[in-house]
């Protein structure tokens, strides 16, 4: 308690309040803006902090962190293009809130749910850290590929209409996902001769493509029919029994968020979309997801924001990275002299619970601003299609050639924008892609660590525990939506 009581002191310094701020603030920037994810912008911000005291230099970049997850949930909601990977599962839902003219609704939802997941997941490092870490540590290659799959078992709960085609756009990323070098021997596969394909592409690019480009192709489409849409913006507030209904969802989608955010490997959109499906699996009506349901707006943004509290907590504790963000951060606490591991809290212990409140303070930072900020926010509605289309395509230009500096990822978003416009047209979803894209290397590398392991013995699988639960929800999960609807249909 003395030391939180000294964190608290050491934050409430005008230089701290400062940096944090500031950090925050352009975080929720990063976050908006199409292509810049977390980790560009807090390794962006890196070198800025080399000659600060320790502090106010890690509060930077926590706040850049922090506010960048939640940043990206604006632009989802507001335009249907995702601004970091996470808030691809936002869109499902948070998009059409808008078109139903409720985009002050969803942005209140959203800032409040990122709020508090992250809140909950900070009071969890600080209580429990040191347990959670322990287990965290049992993950080891079967246990990530049994994630991995129950993270691609969802493809079946957010396929929309037609699980069949939303098992198509699945396999579709998967097969992208394949392109590249091979993660075990290290040779090139499907690459064509191309260099640039030697890497793989980029899941971002494509985001990008399939949910903005595609939109602004949309619109465009619109523009040259004539079709008007007159754009409606209630500004009805969420009421006291909305967010009533919403504090379940919200609490376990932070839960899932924290635990996700400890395994090192997984992140804030595998979170994402497992507490979206989690809510969708818990709620009486499941219909009215992808409809512009309040819950699939809730529980993907605490999940997201959330990780970041968890992703902290193998960090601190045992100097090991839960993500790519984590991994900045890991440089930037040893170049201030701190070495993360279990003797931080003992030699280092004022400066780590300073952080700690930095931590809750930046989560009440985002609440005030994003609250204050919708009434702003929601203004881009008002603008013109004719102006609005060229900007969206001209960011979406922007973000996907600053990720590596070269024209391919922009003909890559291209071809996905091309693509991404027909799904719409043919109503395939275009979530599972990208969820495809981001769990199937993961699972692919895994898969064969875990054979390396045991040998090619696929007992691996089915003699340990956390794999056996995680493979067996992962069927649960995946099949659920296919008896339930034949059952509906034969009653």
């Amino acid at each position: 308690m003395n030391l939180l009581l000294e964190g608290l002191v050491n934050v409430f310094q005008w230089e701290v309040l400062l940096f944090l701020t500031f950090g925050t603030i352009l975080g929720i920037i990063i976050g908006s803006l199409p292509g810049l994810t977390s980790t560009m912008g807090v390794a962006l911000m890196l070198p800025l902090t080399f000659g600060m005291e320790p502090v106010p230099g890690i509060l930077l970049l926590i706040g850049v962190y922090f506010g960048s997850v939640y940043g990206g949930s604006l632009t989802a909601i507001l335009i249907n293009t995702p601004g970091t990977p996470a808030s691809a599962a936002t869109v499902m839902d948070g998009y059409p809130l808008t078109q139903k003219g409720q985009a002050h609704k969803a942005l209140t939802i959203s800032t409040l749910s990122c709020a508090i997941g992250g809140i909950i997941s900070v009071l969890v490092l600080i209580l429990v850290a040191p347990q959670l870490a322990s287990f965290a540590l049992k993950f080891s290659a079967p246990e990530s590929f049994a994630l991995a799959l129950f993270g691609l078992s969802i493809v079946s709960s957010i396929a929309g209409k037609s699980i069949v085609k939303g098992l198509m756009a699945g396999t579709l990323g998967l097969l992208i996902a394949t392109i590249g070098l091979d993660p075990i021997g290290g040779f090139p596969r499907f690459t064509f001769g191309m260099p640039e394909m030697t890497t793989g592409i980029g899941f971002i690019p494509i985001m990008i493509g399939l949910f903005a480009l595609s939109e602004a192709f949309k619109s465009m489409e619109d523009i040259f029919v004539e079709k008007r849409v007159n754009v409606v913006i209630e500004k009805v507030k969420l009421k006291w029994v909305e967010f009533k209904g919403l504090i379940g969802t919200i609490l376990r989608s932070a839960g899932i968020g924290t635990f996700t955010g400890m395994i090192p490997g997984a992140g804030a959109d595998i979170a994402a979309f497992v507490a979206y499906n989690e809510a969708k699996r818990f709620a009486k009506n499941k219909d009215e997801f992808g409809k512009g349901d309040m819950r699939g707006v809730a529980a993907p943004e605490a999940a997201g924001n959330s990780v970041t509290g968890g992703a902290m907590i193998p960090l601190l504790t045992l100097g090991i990275p839960g993500d790519a963000v984590t991994a900045v951060l890991l440089g930037a606490l040893m170049v201030q002299g701190l070495q993360p591991g279990p003797m931080l809290f003992e030699s280092n212990g004022p400066i780590v619970y300073t952080l700690f409140v930095g931590m809750l303070l930046a989560n009440v930072l985002l609440l005030v601003f994003g609250l204050l900020g919708i009434r702003f926010f929601t203004k881009v509605l008002l603008i013109p299609k004719t102006i609005l289309t060229p900007l969206i395509i001209m960011l979406c230009v922007v973000g996907a050639y600053s990720l590596g500096n070269n024209y391919f990822d922009v003909v890559v978003m291209f071809i996905a924008g091309v693509v991404g416009y027909f799904f719409k047209k043919f109503e395939i979803p275009a979530s599972p892609v990208i969820l495809g894209l981001i769990l199937g290397p993961m699972m692919e590398s895994n898969l064969r660590r875990a054979l390396v392991m045991s040998q090619g013995d696929l007992s691996i699988f089915y003699t340990r525990p956390i794999t056996v639960v995680l493979l067996s929800i992962a069927v649960i999960t995946l099949f659920t939506p296919l008896f339930t609807k034949k059952i509906m249909k034969n009653s």
